[in-house]
């Protein structure tokens, strides 16, 4: 089975793909897709048409991360009898940075950092605006790779957890210990909701699925995180329930603005409100999957999924199209 990557990855990582294959798969790399090589499998996060168009024998496209580019699912509409399937390595990467974040927040880690370098010793003397989190609700939507992690890791805090996934079904919407609810239940559960985790890929369906009314929902004092998508949340309502102190605390690992060149990678604010001015804001610039194990857990994962097809199997993390995700 031939397999093109249309990314050149390390020399030590592509030897740990290798020893992790099985003998029958054979693996070509770089930016063009040698038309010799008959690929039935495409590794790429945004091929272009001609390199479909011009491989025949491409039976399934994988995009070598969570989540996938816009304009690679408009391109594999046009071609329905290819697969396209993605990975999940960076799940348990993601989970962990959102309980920090979700930490953070709570304690004011950052604040109270900043302040003990300059030698202030004040807030620890002031009356205490940090949140304990144990006994409070946590309300996960998105209840995928990532949203299962992070639910199992809220539940060891001592949270309550409820997550909302879109594919439940109604007539037994309390799944896994009564956790999982449909997103009919979303507004029934807001005002429920200590903490607000978002974990969801960003699609037509979910772009604003939390606007003013459902920041208003929440109770007071509560806690956003968000490691799905910046568009998930309106970034007005989540900065004006930060500012009035409707919302105790937010962290963030996914933003509104990002650099459009190399040039704006020192110089680009986040978002169009000024959350960076905010102490009660914990700001990550979009990291959340990545750790000094991701290349191997990529190649771990991507192996996987190689290893089944070449046994004839069904590769998991199928995509659909048309959902987006």
């Amino acid at each position: 089975m031939k397999v093109h990557i249309l990314r050149k990855f390390e020399s030590d990582v592509i030897k740990l793909l290798r020893s992790q294959l099985d003998s029958k798969i054979e693996l070509t790399f770089g930016s063009d897709v040698p038309s010799e090589a008959r690929c039935e499998i495409l590794v790429a996060g945004r091929p272009n048409r001609d390199m479909i168009s011009g491989s025949p024998n491409i039976r399934a496209v994988i995009v070598p991360y969570a989540g996938v580019p816009k304009d690679t699912l408009e391109l594999m509409r046009d071609y329905p009898q290819i697969k396209l399937h993605n990975l999940h390595h960076n799940a348990l990467p993601t989970a962990e940075l959102a309980i920090s974040l979700l930490l953070s927040a709570a304690k004011l880690i950052v604040p109270y950092d900043q302040s003990l370098r300059r030698g202030d010793w004040r807030p620890r003397y002031q009356p205490a605006k940090t949140i304990l989190l144990k006994g409070k609700m946590a309300l996960v939507i998105g209840y995928g790779h990532i949203g299962r992690h992070v639910a199992n890791y809220c539940e060891s805090l001592g949270m309550h957890v409820c997550c909302i996934r879109r594919h439940v079904n109604l007539a037994h919407s309390n799944q896994n210990d009564g956790r999982v609810y449909p997103v009919e239940a979303l507004s029934t559960q807001l005002p429920e909701a200590n903490a607000l985790i978002v974990t969801l890929p960003l699609t037509p369906e979910t772009e604003n699925l939390i606007g003013h009314e459902e920041i208003a929902a929440l109770p007071d004092g509560a806690l956003v995180v968000n490691v799905g998508r910046g568009k998930i949340i309106n970034q007005e309502a989540l900065y004006r329930g930060l500012v009035d102190g409707r919302l105790a605390a937010a962290g963030l690992d996914v933003w509104y603005n990002y650099p459009e060149d190399e040039d704006g990678r020192g110089c680009t604010y986040p978002a169009d409100y000024p959350f960076h001015e905010l102490d009660n804001v914990v700001m990550s610039p979009h990291r959340g999957g990545a750790t000094r194990e991701t290349e191997s857990l990529r190649m771990t994962h991507l192996a996987v999924l190689l290893n089944a097809a070449a046994r004839g199997e069904s590769m998991p993390n199928r995509v659909d199209v048309q959902a987006g995700y």
